[in-house]
């Protein structure tokens, strides 16, 4: 009687120790979707609202030309170069205090220099554009389009060229608190317990499911010794 007392003790365990199983595997893989979800960095092709941390590559680069002195924030025209060669031009918002790190690409912008530098990959949000700076930027944009691929751009086709945003990398990334992966990371970690619970013989659900089966069998037993009389 003891041995087959522990030996559904033992099937109940393993039991429950497969499904504990499955569900931590469930619960790992979509904890590990909804973590790259929240650490997603697009490309700037494929931003699509204004709270996508997003980067661009930076083949060439204006002169400021415009500026809002109390937050020492300079916009710019830049070049984003494909692989195929084709180019695209976006505008940025950067801190002038770290002009330097990108005075290199701006002179072989300007041809003061035979050297190409090595394109600088930079981060941020996208900033819906004011019209100011639109008017700014329509005004100044023949001054950094070379010559003989100039477009000349109009309030009518400006976002069709230049889009309606720009990337504004002195905003760093925001660390958004994720209702969903913050409760499947509980889930996942109660059922590891649990798991671990039931391999040391310390799982109550154990005892539990094994007290209803021996109630059951007593209130069976019962029933057909009531039957036999």
């Amino acid at each position: 009687m003891k041995k087959n007392h522990s030996e559904k003790r033992l099937i109940i365990k393993m039991f429950l120790c497969i499904i504990y199983l499955i569900i931590i595997t469930l619960l790992s893989v979509c904890t590990y979707h909804l973590y790259q979800k929240d650490n997603q960095i697009l490309p700037w092709s494929e931003v699509k609202g204004t709270k996508d941390y997003s980067y661009m590559n930076i083949s060439k680069m204006s002169e400021k030309f415009a500026y809002y002195k109390e937050q020492d924030i300079g916009i710019h025209f830049i070049i984003e170069e494909e692989d195929t060669g084709q180019w695209h031009t976006f505008l940025i918002a950067i801190k002038e205090s770290k002009i330097d790190l990108f005075q290199e690409i701006i002179d072989y912008t300007y041809e003061k220099t035979e050297k190409r530098p090595t394109p600088i990959k930079v981060y941020g949000y996208p900033v819906i554009m004011s019209q100011e700076i639109k008017e700014l930027a329509i005004k100044n944009i023949n001054h950094f389009i070379p010559a003989e691929n100039e477009v000349q751009i109009t309030e009518e086709n400006f976002e069709r060229y230049l889009t309606n945003s720009y990337l504004d990398t002195t905003k760093p990334k925001i660390k958004n608190v994720d209702i969903q992966f913050s409760l499947s990371v509980s889930f996942l970690i109660i059922t590891i317990i649990l798991l671990l619970l039931t391999i040391i013989n310390k799982d109550k659900i154990v005892d539990s499911i094994m007290n209803k089966m021996e109630k059951e069998s007593i209130r069976i037993k019962r029933k057909r010794n009531y039957h036999k009389k």
